[in-house]
């Protein structure tokens, strides 16, 4: 036989052998939906979703009320009974709640939103009454969003046109669980993403602001939320804070996600104004990438002097690439709903429906990592085998 035949018959043979060793999808996720409709509510647009993948359900935030369904479609209950702007959402497996960002801008108070999902199982729960919604105070927060950085020693409030608010602090959004940043390994922490305003005259703006809590000790901390006497019991101080230079985006990450998988973390944005800036759609942090201190360019030193300093952690060195800024991300809508469940499997949220009557709807998708269709729809294949 031909030697050059027989190499191509062992290689052939040797890839049969591992299609059919391969081992199936774990069950939970053959089990994913293609896609999901989150329902029609009479709240604002969808701004985040969390996805229990062992235990089969999915949670949507519309701002005012959290929908829970299962895998099937059911609907099993929905959560009630709050003013304030819930945002971005992530489910913990370590404890089994989802913990999701909370903005009450007229009262100064940012908290996170501690769910206990397990006991939602009818629809119209109310949050303040039940005892499963629980909240605690981010003072890191509130100190940035405050900031007098005019020195006219008055706060002007939830405004983007004012020079107020440090960094350009809009309050909060996107928030999820992954390692320490540099690492890939060790204790989940959860990370939360600055809002940001949309100042095209500030210079202070330009980067995304991550903070990172350790939150294995947060039950001193957890209080019922209440309204009419907004709380302050929280961590006084942050396990860290990071500076992601990705141009000035519209009130900055909306969503954020860490990948097991791929060990990578994903931030998902409005777009922004600048016009010296690409104005990317999400961009992309390797958990690898060691936080280095560094200049916060365009933010003022003290006294006004060079800049100040910071921890930075570098875009992901794939996707698009802006020759002017060396800015690198993707023009892929992820602002309202990005979770990745496994295999390189990722749900992307849209929003659709007139005020009063919000519909959310998830798409699974497969990462490609290409620089122009960074996502594409999964298939049944894709979700029988890996």
């Amino acid at each position: 036989m031909n030697k050059y035949l027989s190499i191509l018959l062992l290689v052939a043979s040797a890839q049969v052998s591992t299609a059919q060793s391969a081992p199936p999808a774990p069950a939970s996720l053959a089990r994913l939906p293609l896609e999901q409709n989150g329902g029609t509510w009479p709240t604002s647009h969808v701004q985040g979703i969390a996805v229990d993948v062992a235990g089969g359900y999915i949670y949507y935030s519309f701002t005012t009320l959290l929908a829970k369904y299962d895998f099937s479609g059911k609907l099993i209950g929905t959560l009630v009974g709050w003013a304030g702007h819930l945002g971005d959402l992530d489910f913990n497996p370590r404890d089994d709640r989802v913990y999701g960002s909370l903005e009450y801008k007229k009262d100064k108070a940012f908290y996170i939103a501690v769910i206990d999902v397990s006991r939602i199982d009818q629809v119209g729960l109310d949050a303040t009454k039940s005892g499963i919604f629980r909240t605690v105070y981010l003072p890191e927060v509130v100190n940035d969003y405050t900031a007098d950085m005019n020195g006219d020693g008055v706060f002007d409030g939830d405004t983007a046109k004012s020079l107020d608010h440090r960094y350009g602090c809009s309050g909060i959004d996107g928030v999820s669980f992954g390692p320490a940043f540099g690492r890939t390994d060790g204790p989940h922490l959860l990370t939360v993403a600055y809002g940001i305003y949309a100042h095209l005259a500030r210079t202070d703006n330009d980067h995304q602001v991550l903070l990172q809590y350790d939150t294995a000790d947060w039950g001193r901390y957890e209080r019922p939320l209440t309204e009419a006497a907004p709380h302050h019991s929280g961590p006084a101080a942050v396990h860290g804070k990071y500076f992601v230079r990705t141009g000035n985006t519209t009130y900055g990450v909306q969503n954020l996600a860490y990948d097991e998988a791929q060990q990578r973390w994903f931030l998902g944005v409005y777009k922004g104004t600048k016009p010296a800036f690409p104005n990317y759609l999400m961009f992309a942090v390797d958990a690898r990438t060691a936080p280095t201190l560094g200049d916060l360019v365009g933010v003022p030193g003290p006294g006004g002097k060079g800049s100040e300093r910071g921890l930075l952690l570098a875009l992901a060195a794939d996707g698009l690439a802006d020759a002017a800024t060396g800015i690198r991300g993707w023009n892929q809508k992820a602002d309202v709903g990005i979770q990745p469940v496994g295999h390189g499997l990722f749900y992307l949220a849209v929003g659709s429906g007139p005020k009063g009557q919000q519909n959310g709807k998830i798409t699974l998708h497969r990462w490609t990592g290409t620089p122009t269709a960074s996502f594409v729809p999964a298939t049944p294949a894709d979700l029988n085998r890996r």
